[in-house]
């Protein structure tokens, strides 16, 4: 979890790799009026996202019924989060990729074809709230040193 541009796809794809389960990115499964809300520069509020999590919760829901899964996602409150592992908190672990706002921004920039402009970026630094409950992981790392970061704590 994190907000936009802080890795959680790229992490999350070479994580779900070296498990060898399956990925899922949280932004395939907003509904097309997020997505046009998130492109014309609008915030989503609560409403908006309640039933995309319970649909990422579901989904959730399948996949541990056969192993388990990678599920990216911004999960920016603890409300969210709840949604999220709804039914699941025993098997959920978190990770928290955690950076700051310019060099984000920066990253953010340079994403082609990402449908969350940078300017909502502020937005998402602004509705966070650090979770208490999951490992943090600095961004400045390499992708394979916070993937051996995580799976060291997974694994122990």
């Amino acid at each position: 979890m994190g907000v936009s541009g802080c890795g959680k796809s790229t992490i999350g794809k070479l994580l779900a790799q070296e498990l060898n389960i399956p990925f899922f990115d949280g932004d395939d499964f907003h509904p097309e009026a997020n997505i046009k809300k998130m492109s014309s520069g609008q915030p989503l509020n609560d409403a908006d996202r309640q039933g995309w999590l319970e649909t990422l919760n579901d989904l959730a829901k399948k996949q541990l019924t056969k192993n388990s899964c990678v599920l990216v996602c911004s999960a920016l409150k603890q409300k969210y989060r709840d949604t999220l592992c709804l039914d699941l908190e025993a098997q959920t672990k978190w990770v928290y990729l955690s950076g700051d706002f310019n060099q984000i921004y920066n990253r953010v920039n340079k994403r082609p074809d990402h449908f969350m402009p940078s300017e909502l970026l502020q937005s998402q630094f602004d509705t966070l709230e650090e979770p208490k409950d999951a490992l943090k992981i600095d961004i400045a790392l390499t992708p394979e040193n916070i993937i051996k970061k995580i799976k060291a704590q997974i694994n122990g």
